[in-house]
């Protein structure tokens, strides 16, 4: 279809949250189940006999588990928000809030752990909230559609390869 310079309307409704569904299921309950165990190991372990356990081995045993569990927590925290006014991308430890302008192509290829979006200013910046190692074909219906809202509602004209292969 040709680009008549015209804007067109976004393809759904706003705003939409991208996120590695499967991903962070089975992190969540990995990080559940692993506390939960941990810590029921930790209380039943016994207070007397051959090899005691004492209220310090109970206790890091249970810090360990929830140090275990919240780094599990923080893998599964990547999300993009999208938006009429733009996009903000939540990776591991960083929040960023992008305007459509600054989203110059969104990328995802062949071997790529997760979209990169090519930004304005010749720098780029990874989505791990698009991650096409478990859901091949959600990852790739996500960034069709990611890539979709940029040349909508921002200033990106030049379509990115996004192949299946």
């Amino acid at each position: 279809m040709p680009d008549t310079g015209e804007a067109r309307p976004p393809a759904g409704p706003l705003p939409v949250t991208f996120r590695p569904a499967v991903t962070r299921a089975v992190l969540l309950t990995m990080a559940t189940a692993l506390f939960v165990t941990l810590t029921t190991v930790a209380v039943l372990m016994p207070e007397d006999g051959a090899a005691p356990w004492s209220t310090g081995d109970r206790a890091t045993v249970s810090v360990t588990a929830a140090l275990i569990s919240a780094v599990l927590v923080l893998l599964a925290r990547p999300k993009a928000v999208a938006d009429a006014d733009g996009l903000t991308v939540v990776n591991l430890t960083v929040k960023r809030r992008l305007s459509w302008a600054q989203v110059v192509r969104v990328n995802l290829r062949v071997g790529d752990a997760w979209v990169h979006l090519d930004l304005a200013d010749g720098s780029t910046l990874a989505v791990m909230a698009i991650q096409p190692g478990i859901a091949r074909h959600r990852a790739l219906r996500d960034a069709r559609r990611l890539r979709d809202l940029a040349q909508t509602l921002g200033e990106a004209r030049d379509p990115s390869p996004l192949r299946p292969e």
